[in-house]
């Protein structure tokens, strides 16, 4: 099983990337997909979540109305457009995939805590927001 991140890399506040995540090894489309990240001296964050069963999208506040979350079965690849980033988006993003997705609000405290495990876990891409 692997989850492979990319499109990470430095960019300047206001500016976008869009990160991908190809996964092989498991039934990509029987997964929800979600997006964590780890800031400097931070501990996790719960980003997104993207349902296999509808597609249905859910989104942390700190990124709701900047990030997109999407995914394309065929191609086993989840994406996440980041537009108007900032500088508190600095971070290491991970993708992550589970076959039953707890509420998000429930992901999103536990996953805070350290304490949400999902079924697999990316390396990590790191996004840097400079000017």
């Amino acid at each position: 099983v692997q989850l492979v991140e990319s499109g990470g890399g430095m960019v300047q506040p206001g500016g976008s990337l869009r990160l991908s995540c190809i996964a092989s090894g498991f039934t990509f489309s029987n997964y929800a997909m979600s997006g964590v990240r780890q800031a400097p001296g931070k501990g996790p964050q719960w980003i997104s979540t993207i349902k296999s069963s509808d597609g249905s999208t859910y989104y942390a506040d700190s990124v709701k109305g900047r990030f997109t979350i999407s995914r394309d079965n065929a191609k086993n690849t989840v994406y996440l457009q980041m537009n108007m980033l900032k500088p508190e988006d600095t971070a290491v993003y991970y993708c992550a995939a589970e076959v039953l997705p707890r509420d998000v609000t429930v992901q999103a405290m536990c996953v805070a805590r350290g304490t949400y495990e999902y079924d697999y876990l990316g390396q990590g891409t790191q996004v840097t927001v400079s000017s």
